[in-house]
């Protein structure tokens, strides 16, 4: 017997999706209209008032580990008594340990899965921190009124992938300071002014009050917090055993936080450092979904862009060494920028 297999590239798989989700969205709007036609015939006109919007408000969480930024959105909605609908592709998303009254939380599945749910969603305004809207699989509803995205970082707004924030209607701020480059990148690219709006970083709020319930370490040694971002630009894609190697012999405690995305997309780098380190003594790895357990601990952190130096220099107060390598800005959403700019390098002598 002969078996043939057949490989089907990223770009090309996204492009399939999308006709496909198109044209299910295209017949389920079809379906639907000439459904609320018939409704509206045999009802004498009575049923009209009910093809309005379902939902007047809904946050998709693609992961739990975006619970911190959701929590405080939702905890004034449930203080204002206001009715949300909390969709999430984590099953055991922490929403559904919370003692809510007007939240109603939903798991939708992962992917495509979920997308294809997204796609045919019927709300007034739809809060999500997923990027690229109408660019991959994700869709803009038709019954979708006002799309919105909330930043998850402090740093620049324009470090997702290109047209990564395009298409949102608006966008909710962590500092005025975002605000300039989305502009600049909007009349580039000749986009109608989307509604910028600060309003902080939320999660921060919710890392400060749990630091102050975790216990700290009394018998403990030197310790290094190796935090990197993820993709070919990132230090620990870049460096791997030759970062590691020196800090391991130092004699110091290294624990290395790789970034969330890293277990997605560089699962055989992963793999490999981990299996080189197994028997390290003094190496750790830490993949809690919280990073405020591995900040608590460190004395110092080696970084690169991403955007955890924030959380470490806000919430701790504490060194950073910031590795300024080359980055590849070409997947990025901003063609304007020659260079990252990052405030902070080592700015506080220390002592081991």
């Amino acid at each position: 017997m002969t078996l043939h297999f057949l490989y089907i590239d990223p770009g090309t798989g996204s492009m399939l999706f999308s006709i496909l989700i198109g044209a299910a969205a295209t017949l389920y709007f079809l379906a639907r209209a000439v459904l609320i036609k018939a409704k509206v015939f045999f009802s004498g006109g009575r049923a009209a008032s009910s093809a309005g919007i379902t939902h007047p408000y809904v946050i998709y969480s693609e992961s739990k580990q975006y619970w911190n930024v959701f929590k405080p959105v939702l905890d004034e909605f449930e203080k204002r008594q206001t009715e949300l609908l909390y969709l999430t592709s984590s099953e055991d998303d922490p929403v559904f340990e919370a003692d809510y009254q007007f939240i109603k939380a939903e798991f939708i599945g992962e992917g495509n899965k979920a997308f294809a749910h997204l796609n045919m969603l019927q709300a007034e305004v739809v809060l999500m921190t997923t990027p690229s809207l109408d660019v991959y699989q994700l869709k803009r509803s038709k019954m979708v009124k006002h799309y919105s995205h909330i930043l998850h970082m402090p740093n620049d707004a324009t470090t997702y992938r290109l047209f990564g924030l395009d298409y949102f209607d608006s966008i909710l701020l962590t500092g005025e300071y975002q605000a300039k480059d989305i502009r600049t990148l909007e009349k580039q690219r000749d986009l109608p002014e989307k509604q910028l709006v600060t309003v902080g970083c939320t999660y921060l709020d919710v890392y400060a009050e749990k630091i102050k319930q975790i216990p700290r370490e009394t018998d403990r040694h030197f310790t290094v917090l190796v935090s990197p971002s993820w993709g070919d630009s990132a230090l620990l894609k870049l460096y791997g055993e030759k970062l590691l190697d020196p800090l391991v012999k130092t004699g110091w405690r290294i624990i290395v936080r790789p970034h969330p995305q890293s277990k997605k997309s560089e699962a055989a780098m992963l793999e490999t450092l981990t299996a080189k380190y197994r028997d390290t003594s003094n190496l750790e790895w830490d993949y809690e979904r919280d990073n405020i357990y591995s900040l608590v601990k460190a004395d110092i952190m080696i970084s690169d862009f991403s955007g955890i130096i924030f959380d470490y220099t806000f919430l701790c107060d504490k060194p950073i060494i910031y590795v300024k390598q080359k980055i590849d800005l070409r997947p990025l959403a901003s063609k304007c920028r020659q260079s990252m700019v990052i405030f902070i390098a080592v700015w506080k002598p220390f002592r081991p």
